[in-house]
């Protein structure tokens, strides 16, 4: 549905008496505004903020700007929100060696001796992105695979979901991993039949290795945040949920911040089990007055991932009988964690991936949300992937929101169905049945283990296909949702899961200036092609980034 303000109504919503200074014209203009879409021809901005929107060029040509834009008959969008993703792991792996996309274990270790040729000198070598789902017999790989490279390089790859890595038998031996070291709890030591470790480690068992890692630096950290955020204002995102960050990151952020080098907004969610995040529990609410840096809620993790079978079920993964998947936390530090982070006033995100982790989450959500009195603070259930149909009504009761991940189920649809059987994917991916029964939702990305290009995220929201346009017709096609709602889950409905909804996510006056011009109007062109779209430019805040 569409929603046509009148030039007279729009210019009466502009700032009070503030000159605009600058004009962006000679566009095909879109925000969404409470799930109403609203067209204009020209945006004005001053010092960051929206002074006045213009439905026609007739209108616009009333504009005092001193610097005007061309914007050349691109499409103008807000700038888009990614609700869930790792920033500093994206920047690593952009400084690491490239395993996305590879098509077996050998092309993946291919990459890793390509990787080291050209970084000679390197103690440990890292890389992430392999997924055996895609590789011929979809087997986890084998430490001989890397031992096989020679050298005497301790080498760590994350698993492109980051809950498994694949190591080599020296990083193995360094962390003092035999064939009598037992699993930690909610990890797991993959091993062979003779009880020797193949070099695959799932969930915390990975932690026995991350602890014999040679110690990432402030500045290093600070170096992976930015180049990621670099990376991802070139794809139109303006603001960037972290899930899951450590005081370390925190102290990143904060220099870039007090430097001015952030060239997105983080809204930033502190990680439970780093107990240095303590001390910013005890602060409280970090709450920046351009929200550039917001650090106001915590990430808790439930569970695992379905590709590696971490995801918690209530019943027998169908294609590995005996296996339901892990609980990373029990019951006693799920309720510590989230006890400790209401009392604080901080917004709890929980991840949950299993049908057994979303109805636990739920559980310990009702109970503390009525403890603390803490609806208002917009509690979330990170991923919502596989949920009982019985729980579903339960997020919009608890008022507790669903932040989802489109692209997820588009990578996760060939799989999903050995891992679940049929009858579970009726609530699998559910994002029609979570907004019909009155959920809120936010969208994002889970980048690095998808791609944070959100275009294909928009793409697989609308058609719920992967890029060759498979299956035909969507899978799962009743759980689709329209341009409109697709559009809202990456702006406006993220922005209010930041409480940050009457500062960004729209284009009114009052908003900052976030904004990108696109090739393609994404209203118009024709849905098998959202995912193409290219990005001319990134404001934030009224500066242009990219």
């Amino acid at each position: 549905m569409i929603r046509r303000f009148s030039g007279a109504a729009l210019l009466a919503l502009a700032a009070t008496s503030v000159q605009a200074t600058t004009l962006v014209y000679n566009i095909t203009g879109y925000t969404m505004n409470e799930g109403q879409r609203i067209s204009f021809a020209a945006l004005e901005f001053e010092e960051g903020v929206i002074t006045s929107v213009y439905t026609t060029p007739e209108t616009a040509s009333g504009s005092r700007a001193e610097t005007r834009i061309d914007g050349d008959g691109a499409t103008l969008l807000p700038g888009l929100i990614d609700a869930h993703g790792h920033v500093t792991a994206l920047g690593r792996g952009l400084s690491a060696a490239n395993l996305f996309g590879s098509t077996s274990e050998a092309d993946a270790a291919a990459r890793v001796k390509a990787f080291v040729a050209a970084n000679p000198g390197n103690e440990w070598v890292g890389g992430s992105g392999w997924n055996q789902v895609l590789w011929p017999g979809k087997q986890f790989p084998h430490r001989a695979s890397l031992d096989a490279l020679g050298g005497k390089q301790a080498i760590t790859l994350s698993r492109i979901d980051g809950h498994a890595m694949w190591v080599n038998s020296r990083a193995l031996a360094l962390a003092g991993i035999g064939p009598d070291t037992p699993d930690p709890e909610g990890g797991q030591i993959i091993r062979d039949d003779t009880g020797r470790a193949t070099g695959v480690l799932i969930d915390n068992a990975m932690n026995l290795v991350k602890t014999v890692m040679p110690p990432v630096t402030d500045e290093d950290m600070a170096d992976f945040a930015l180049l990621a955020m670099q990376a991802l204002a070139s794809q139109g995102i303006t603001s960037v949920h972290d899930a899951g960050i450590t005081a370390q990151e925190v102290r990143a952020y904060q220099a870039l911040h007090r430097q001015g080098r952030m060239p997105t907004r983080i809204y930033a969610m502190l990680k439970a089990v780093d107990p240095a995040n303590e001390s910013y529990l005890r602060q409280g609410p970090l709450i920046d007055p351009k929200h550039m840096l917001d650090i106001r809620s915590v990430k808790i993790s439930a569970d695992g991932a379905l590709g590696s079978r971490g995801a918690a079920l209530f019943q027998d993964y169908s294609d590995m009988p005996g296996q339901r998947g892990l609980l990373l936390v029990n019951d006693e530090a799920l309720d510590r964690y989230m006890d400790r982070s209401m009392a604080a006033g901080f917004q709890v995100n929980v991840h949950a991936i299993g049908d057994k982790a979303n109805a636990r989450v739920l559980d310990f959500m009702e109970i503390m949300i009525s403890k603390h009195k803490t609806r208002h603070l917009r509690h979330r259930n990170e991923h919502s992937q596989i949920v009982r149909l019985q729980d579903i009504p339960r997020f919009a009761e608890i008022g507790v929101m669903a932040s989802v991940q489109p692209t997820h189920a588009t990578s996760d649809k060939n799989m999903a169905g050995d891992r679940l059987g049929e009858a579970r994917l009726a609530g699998a991916y559910a994002w029609r049945k979570l907004i019909d029964s009155g959920a809120r939702l936010a969208g994002g990305s889970d980048f690095p283990v998808e791609s944070a290009n959100p275009f294909f995220g928009l793409h697989a929201a609308v058609t719920r296909q992967d890029r060759q346009n498979q299956p035909p017709g969507g899978w799962l096609p009743g759980e689709k949702l329209s341009r409109d709602e697709a559009l809202s889950l990456f702006t406006e409905w993220a922005a209010w899961a930041a409480h940050q909804d009457t500062v960004i996510g729209r284009l009114l006056p009052g908003y900052a200036a976030d904004f990108i011009l696109v090739r393609d109007d994404f209203f118009a062109v024709p849905e098998q092609d959202i995912w193409k779209n290219q990005v001319l430019g990134t404001w934030v805040a009224g500066k242009q980034v990219y």
